[in-house]
């Protein structure tokens, strides 16, 4: 028997599969992994993410069956699993498109953040789009005008932007058209609106949702573990916990300009091949960044990346 999995209660994996007994013609099914299931070549701290196709074996007495393989996967996005763990942990599996929901205020979404999704959605394959909510809150000129160049900076690179607020529906409507007949994971800070998003792209779901914090101007969990919902119209998204940091996990540091678009076509320029854009002589990104044609907020996320994969290089060697 063979089905998706839809969700992690964290105890319990729920798995879809197609069934004849059903009007709808699928069923779940309670599902859980043996201690040592792994998967050769990934140490994570889920061996089985929502996304995932799998196989079972037949349900015991209690109805819960056991997940015996994975099917290989498409592509999955993954990081580490808190900013000081070495562990790491699969978001999604088998996705078509990573939405990152991000906001200039209410709670600030910081680049380094944003950037950090974006390059590993590149390092896995998997297309990302990202979505700036809560525009209602950007009254002044002065918020609208960065809105406009935070919108233009992301474009420019070559991602789908969608501005949007799901307190009013402005921009909702785009955005369904975008996710339709794909599966998309919902990710972000706690706190930027994506479980209204998602209620309001869903109606009747009525996911719970939490307060803004007034202290510290961010936002509640609400989301607990991943869960895949179908989409009306063709599609399903998987909502996914919020988070607050976003740890990248084994990537070469030879290979982290590769996930910066506009510094890989920089590169080809550079005077040499193995340049780590940092100090050397003749390096066309270097000479971008004076001219100011690379953000220099990319360029900090960039160095951030480099650090970090460097350091983590010389701890396993």
């Amino acid at each position: 028997m063979t089905g998706t999995v839809i969700r992690n209660t964290g105890s319990l994996y729920i798995v879809e599969v197609a069934s004849t007994d059903t009007p709808e013609g699928k069923q779940e099914v309670k599902c859980k992994v043996k201690g040592n299931f792994r998967i050769k070549g990934i140490r994570t701290t889920n061996p089985v993410a929502v996304g995932d196709h799998v196989i079972l074996g037949e349900p015991g007495p209690d109805g819960v069956a056991f997940i015996t393989a994975i099917e290989p996967r498409r592509n999955y996005i993954i990081r580490r699993a808190s900013n000081l763990s070495k562990a790491s942990h699969i978001i999604a599996a088998n996705i078509d498109c990573a939405l990152l929901v991000v906001t200039l205020a209410h709670p600030v979404t910081s680049f380094t953040f944003i950037d950090r999704f974006l390059a590993t959605a590149c390092a896995y394959g998997v297309t990302a789009v990202i979505a700036i909510n809560k525009t209602d809150l950007l009254e002044s000129d002065e918020d609208r005008e960065y809105l406009d160049a935070v919108s233009y900076l992301y474009r420019s690179i070559g991602y789908k932007v969608v501005t949007l607020s799901a307190a009013t529906g402005e921009g909702v409507d785009k955005l369904r058209e975008l996710l339709r007949d794909k599966v998309t994971l919902f990710s972000g800070n706690s706190g930027v609106g994506k479980t209204t998003l998602i209620n309001d792209l869903i109606p009747g779901l009525d996911l719970r949702t939490a307060e803004i914090s007034t202290a510290h101007d961010t936002g509640m969990h609400t989301t607990t573990f991943s869960e895949m919902y179908p989409l009306p119209g063709g599609g399903s998204i998987i909502d996914t916990p919020g988070i607050r940091g976003f740890g990248t996990v084994e990537f070469d540091p030879a290979e982290v300009g590769h996930y910066f678009p506009e510094i890989f076509d920089l590169s080809h320029d550079c005077r040499f091949g193995n340049c780590t854009h940092t100090h050397e002589p003749g390096c066309a990104v270097l000479a971008a960044l004076e001219r100011q044609e690379i953000a220099q907020s990319r360029y900090n996320s960039y160095l951030s990346i480099l650090e970090e994969t460097t350091d983590a290089e010389k701890y396993r060697q």
